[in-house]
């Protein structure tokens, strides 16, 4: 997933971007409101990480702004405000989840998979394309029998085009999915992670549309 993290706390907001990027997400972090408006409008994540008290307001405030758009942005809360009025006002207000300061960041790993879940295509988890299967419950692909070892963009890749097999997903979206905006993406870089992909799924997993971008062949359901 694409994850965006709003903390002003700069140790945990460190932690918080190695652990999410070690369980295979991309983290872009950032520590005010007017930085988290910037990078929504110019990114389009799937989940929020929202800390609520910040330096230039409420991430309530941003919170209720969007959930007055159409976005099907999953967002968790992440807060010292640990009454359970506050959490009946922050779930109130369009949260998908409440996780109270302090916390563990395995168990914050644990809630971006689950609220990320609700907001996926309703698709089967497992499935089966020419030699290969791809788990996406487990994040596990197997060719032939044999699991096959996969980077965390090498899976993010799969994982995107499998969410919607049959469907262009174009390079732009792509980067998106493998980058945080601090990094510098090369020119060929998704032809690259196709390649490496297509060697362990096989040739004709990944089909290539000319000037739009990559699809997933239609796969049979495991």
């Amino acid at each position: 997933m694409r994850i965006l993290v709003i903390e002003d706390e700069p140790l945990l907001g460190a932690a918080v971007q190695e652990r999410v990027q070690h369980a295979g997400h991309t983290v872009d972090w950032f520590t005010t409101l007017e930085d988290a408006r910037a990078a929504l409008a110019a990114v389009q994540y799937e989940c929020l990480v929202l800390d609520l008290g910040l330096p230039d307001g409420s991430g309530r405030t941003l919170l209720r702004e969007i959930r007055q758009t159409s976005s099907p942005l999953s967002i968790l809360i992440t807060t010292a405000e640990d009454q359970i009025s506050d959490r009946i006002a922050g779930l109130s207000d369009g949260a998908d989840d409440y996780l109270a300061k302090p916390y563990d960041l395995d168990e914050l790993i644990a809630r971006i998979a689950a609220v990320g879940r609700r907001y996926r295509p309703l698709i089967d988890n497992r499935l089966v394309v020419g030699e290969s299967e791809i788990d996406l419950e487990r994040k596990r692909l197997t060719r032939n029998g044999e699991i096959i070892d996969l980077t965390a963009r090498e899976w993010t890749l799969v994982e995107l085009l499998a969410r919607r097999p049959g469907a262009i997903c174009s390079r732009q979206k792509i980067e998106e999915a493998l980058y945080n905006l601090e990094e510098e993406v090369g020119s060929n870089t998704v032809e690259v992670f196709v390649s490496r992909v297509r060697k362990k799924l096989g040739a004709d997993v990944i089909r290539t549309v000319r000037g739009r971008g990559y699809y997933l062949q239609q796969p049979q359901t495991a």
